[in-house]
């Protein structure tokens, strides 16, 4: 069976072996589906010297994530990430023969900070775009996300009580599990629905 990559990475703080990074990719992957992920060289430097350091420029975790897909097929490849991993995705998406971009927790804005706006490229990006979203993410609240001039290829989907891992309050209605899982399925139906479009697009 052909199957669909993608290539997912991690956030700031925690690598491609955190609990989020190993569960999501778990619920994502399928038979038709195939789920990579990598770590950013700062994170790769963290693990050997064990000291943790800043993630490095915007410039270089581009670079990185590029270099990443070149040792991978383009056909029916997916690229994004957690939070600052989707981020870059972003921000590379345009420039590459991409089959789409999904994002874990947009950093709209840095937490407390909602005026350093991280925004300005997403009013123009072309690729299909997928964000999922927790409606307590103090990166980007929905109240606020409803006010920036987005792409109208960009789909966010909320998840009702999601923090900025999409993780529900104990009293929420949707578990953090079952939060998880509904992300995953979001997921997973992007990637398929664009799949098939790409594969139609071929044979035209």
């Amino acid at each position: 069976m052909s199957k669909a990559t993608f290539l997912f990475a991690h956030g700031a703080g925690a690598d491609s072996q955190s609990d989020f990074m190993l569960q999501m990719t778990g619920l994502i992957q399928a038979d038709d589906i195939e789920v990579i992920r990598f770590d950013f060289p700062y994170m790769l430097k963290r693990k050997q010297t064990g000291k943790k350091s800043p993630p490095d420029r915007m410039p270089k975790l581009e670079l990185a994530f590029m270099e990443q897909i070149k040792s991978l097929s383009t056909k029916r490849l997916f690229i994004g990430g957690k939070s600052m991993g989707g981020r870059v995705a972003t921000l590379i998406a345009d420039k590459l023969p991409v089959a789409g971009v999904i994002c874990f927790g947009y950093p709209f804005h840095p937490p407390a900070k909602p005026d350093k706006l991280r925004t300005e490229h997403l009013q123009h990006l072309q690729k299909p775009t997928l964000i999922i979203q927790g409606t307590r993410d103090t990166f980007g609240k929905p109240q606020e996300v409803a006010s920036y001039q987005l792409s109208k290829s960009i789909d966010i989907r909320w998840i009702e009580d999601g923090n900025h891992s999409l993780e529900t309050l104990k009293r929420s209605t949707l578990t953090s599990q079952a939060a998880w899982q509904l992300s995953a399925q979001y997921a997973q139906d992007f990637i398929r629905a664009r799949a098939k479009l790409c594969k139609s697009s071929q044979k035209d």
